[in-house]
């Protein structure tokens, strides 16, 4: 049975430091004089005393040397949902002008902020609130530096579904998870706020106010997709936006490492990188020769069928979720793609969810490597992912994430038809929610529409998806084995 207290003690910490965060939108709502600024207060004191509570009780138990493995196992899903948990709370007692939300609702929206996926439940964004648009915004935020996090430090070091190829100085194999990432962590952190605040710099140069360039800086970087819009994307109408916004989703997609060893002085550390490589022809693959067939079958000029493409691409691959056009509307070859791209992702180390690019490297060497041992059986063939032998203990990893992904898509899709909804809805709610995507498919859930008519079963269904897929399905699943508490 794992020690719960020093795993606590972080949650406590943890909870004081989302306290803190929630007089951001607080100070926000009071300078536009808005009622919700008293609810982001009292929120905020209950956190507080929640969490001081917590760490008071468990202070003494703050462990040198970091976690064990099956610590860190339980930490991680705890904090997510002990973090939603709280944050729900402006949601569920906020002045909302069009609908009042439950704690179902509340929680559903928090969830899909925190793990960045975008969906959302509410209407009427364009009449809220500033600093409830802001805490939405936030959240992302703050779920996307959270998670490259936990690629980067702790997922290497549980060795799921292949992350152990990705081990740095900050993550280790051993029995303990988490004793020298401060370093890097500071790095990655320095970073992700210098390259917000020059997103946020770049949206307001091009015509967004500066509360809309904030929000959207924040949730572009974190690949989110909240907006300050009904229309997202779509309710500004400058090229400049768009394609602004589609480099900023693509900087959030890439491995923040490498951001590091570039600004150390290895210029080429992102361009040598296997995954970036990969990554980045799959985007022009996909996006060229859709952008000529939409050019030429709707009688778009070209430079206008490659931004709407490009942007929506982007938009789904980095599971960011902004709207800018219904590309359902394009016909069922466009459908198809974009369902197909749900699933991609990212690469690790990034804000994105998703499979990840890395893992369709390793995939398609498996599947080179088997097909040469049919042609020649006495041959032998290494197996390399760019400079690195790749062994069976990565390979393993990596096709159980891949088969424990569609199980589990397979699993969701049919508990939503049992709950009523439809197979589009279904399909699509369970590929965007386990991808952290956001919109699906459809009218309901498709770009132009959100998930508030959903019946409250199935959002809670939906928020465990998106939880099991941003944290990697491991990590949440693992803790219903009882082997795991009994050891």
């Amino acid at each position: 049975m794992p020690n719960f207290r020093p795993i606590l003690f972080i949650v406590a910490v943890v909870l004081l430091a989302l306290a803190a965060m929630m007089l951001i939108p607080a100070a926000v709502d009071f300078a536009y004089g808005n009622p919700d600024a008293e609810v982001f207060l009292y929120s905020a004191a209950f956190t507080a005393v929640c969490g001081g509570a917590l760490a008071l009780g468990t202070r003494s138990s703050r462990q040198q040397g970091g976690l064990s493995l099956r610590q860190a196992f339980l930490l991680t899903p705890l904090t997510w949902t002990s973090t939603a948990v709280f944050a729900a709370l402006p949601f569920q007692f906020g002045h909302f002008p069009d609908l009042s939300l439950n704690y179902t609702n509340a929680f559903f929206e928090t969830m899909s902020g925190l793990t960045a996926t975008g969906a959302t439940i509410l209407v009427g964004l364009d009449r809220m609130p500033e600093g409830i648009l802001l805490w939405r915004a936030l959240l992302q935020w703050l779920g996307g530096i959270g998670i490259i996090g936990v690629a980067i430090a702790v997922l290497p070091a549980l060795r799921v579904g292949g992350m152990q190829l990705f081990r740095t100085e900050s993550s280790d194999r051993s029995q303990k998870v988490l004793p020298r990432a401060q370093q890097i962590a500071k790095a990655i952190g320095a970073i992700y706020v210098g390259m917000t605040t020059i997103c946020a710099a770049c949206y307001w140069l091009a015509g967004m106010t500066p509360f809309e360039a904030v929000v959207h800086a924040l949730t572009s970087l974190s690949t989110g997709g909240f907006s300050t819009s009904d229309k997202s994307m779509g309710n500004f109408e400058s090229p400049a936006l768009h394609w602004l916004a589609t480099l900023f989703m693509l900087l959030g997609s890439l491995p923040f490492v490498l951001y590091v060893r570039t600004l150390n002085g290895q210029r080429d550390a992102l361009w040598k990188d296997s995954q970036v490589r990969t990554f980045l022809g799959f985007l022009a693959a996909v996006i060229l020769p859709l952008s000529v067939w939409l050019a030429l079958k709707q009688g778009y000029e070209f430079h206008d069928a490659l931004r709407m493409v490009a942007f929506n691409v982007v938009s789904v691959v980095t599971t960011t979720g902004f709207a800018y056009t219904d590309y359902t509307q394009w016909g069922n070859l466009a459908v198809g793609v974009f369902f197909g791209l749900t699933f991609i992702g990212g690469c690790t180390g990034s804000t994105t969810g998703g499979i990840k690019i890395f893992r369709f490297e390793v995939m398609a060497i498996v599947l080179r490597t088997h097909f040469l041992r049919l042609v020649y059986p006495r041959g032998v063939f290494p197996r390399q992912y760019g400079s690195r032998q790749l062994d069976d203990d990565v390979l393993g990893s990596v096709v159980v994430f891949f088969t424990l992904f569609f199980t589990a898509y397979s699993v969701l899709t049919i508990a939503l038809m049992a709950l009523g909804l439809d197979f589009i809805t279904s399909i699509s709610a369970a590929a965007s929610s386990l991808a952290n995507v956001g919109p699906g498919l459809g009218d309901v859930i498709g770009p132009a529409g959100t998930f508030s008519a959903l019946p409250d079963s199935a959002k809670w269904l939906l928020s465990l998806a998106m939880l099991l897929g941003r944290l990697e399905l491991f990590t949440v699943l693992v803790l219903f084995m009882p082997q795991f508490w009994r050891g």
